[in-house]
């Protein structure tokens, strides 16, 4: 029997600091999240406002238009492409009369259902409970619920049995499991360093095809691929093998895919595994090179790499999928090329799919980190 996927409406505000262009790719993307999660993004609706509204985000006409949009094409499920409060989606959920899910609560929904290891698994879950706290008072239908769509996976907690005092147990719980686990990964980098292995982290933002190029320069399909947005959560090292260079051995790190307004709650929970990118010798940025919104893409990981601290990281731009460039696309790669180029930024064109650059790169590689 097949899966009928729950039906989305996708609501936006432009406020006047937000171009008509940034609000069109943004929703684009939750919806792209939406399909992600197991939804149906059947409707997007950008509403042009100063501001956003203290009460239901976009105001109660607005709300009832979307109401009614909902009723006629059996919606139930609202998905917010902004971080709003508890009190904004009770009111949208009674003005909409379907489930409320905020941009921030659908990337966590994703995550727990993606987390694999027990560190991921821990990293989401104190994620969503840091997100959890201060919305006791305000989530509707979405907490009054187990299991029942997106937006309802993840710590379990229902209306009834949430307390402040039990999230807070819980929370100062989970962190310091996460140091125990940060320890045994400083510990472990120590080793590396006292053994001298050089090692690289790939970050990068989300589908930009950072696990399988992971696999190529390390020779093998260990790691997971697939072409979803956090596709992989867990960040997984391997080690570059040079078989005419049998003493040179590298580590190669893939991390977390980064996306536009990543919640900062995750961006805390997924710290120590992020170190593992400020640890490096050197950063690999791998950006699709195809995308329509590459330059906007890497400004967005630039950004977060900024807020780790790690700007001053030597950092190569690695313009993946060279194969899909045409037309335009081949234009605008070459024109984000030969501007980073001039900035005196490493690039490399290559195609994890094809080997196109492989050769070349991963050469780069070993003669910048063992000579």
């Amino acid at each position: 029997m097949e899966n009928i996927k729950e039906k989305a409406v996708l609501i936006a505000v432009q406020t006047k600091d937000v171009s008509e262009e940034e609000a069109e790719l943004s929703i684009a993307e939750l919806g792209r999240l939406v399909e992600t999660a197991g939804a149906e993004p059947c409707v997007s609706v950008i509403q042009k406002r100063e501001n956003f509204d203290v009460a239901s985000y976009i105001g109660r006409g607005k709300a009832l238009e979307i109401a009614e949009i909902c009723k006629n094409n059996e919606i139930t499920l609202a998905v917010i492409d902004d971080e709003i409060s508890g009190s904004q989606a009770k009111n949208l959920e009674d003005l909409l009369d379907v489930r409320v899910v905020d941009r921030t609560m659908l990337i966590l929904d994703i995550f727990a259902a993606r987390a694999k290891t027990a560190e991921g698994r821990l990293q989401v879950e104190l994620a969503q409970l840091k997100y959890l706290l201060p919305r006791l008072i305000g989530l509707g239908k979405s907490l009054s619920r187990l299991g029942g769509g997106i937006g309802t996976r993840g710590p379990g907690e229902t209306k009834l049995e949430t307390d402040r005092r039990h999230i807070r147990r819980k929370i100062n719980s989970l962190e310091e499991q996460l140091e125990k686990v940060e320890q045994r990964r400083l510990q472990a980098r120590r080793r590396r360093d006292k053994n001298a292995v050089p090692s690289v982290a790939l970050v990068g933002y989300t589908n930009a095809g950072k696990s399988s190029l992971m696999n190529v320069l390390c020779c093998s399909n260990e790691v997971y691929v697939e072409d979803k947005l956090f596709a992989t959560l867990d960040s997984t090292t391997r080690k570059m093998v040079f078989p005419e260079y049998p003493k040179s051995n590298i580590l190669l790190t893939d991390t977390v895919g980064f996306i536009r307004k990543l919640p900062h709650t995750l961006v805390e929970a997924f710290k120590s595994t992020l170190e593992e990118a400020t640890s490096a010798d050197l950063l690999l940025h791998v950006v699709d090179s195809s995308d329509a919104e590459l330059s906007s893409h890497i400004e967005t990981v630039t950004g977060i790499l900024n807020e780790l601290g790690i700007e001053h990281k030597p950092v190569w731009l690695v313009m993946n999928k060279n194969d899909r460039l045409v037309g335009d696309r081949e234009i605008e790669a070459s024109a984000v090329m030969a501007a980073n180029r001039l900035n005196g930024i490493k690039v490399f064109s290559v195609s994890a799919k094809t080997g196109k650059g492989i050769a070349e790169l991963r050469n780069e590689i070993r003669n910048a980190l063992q000579n």
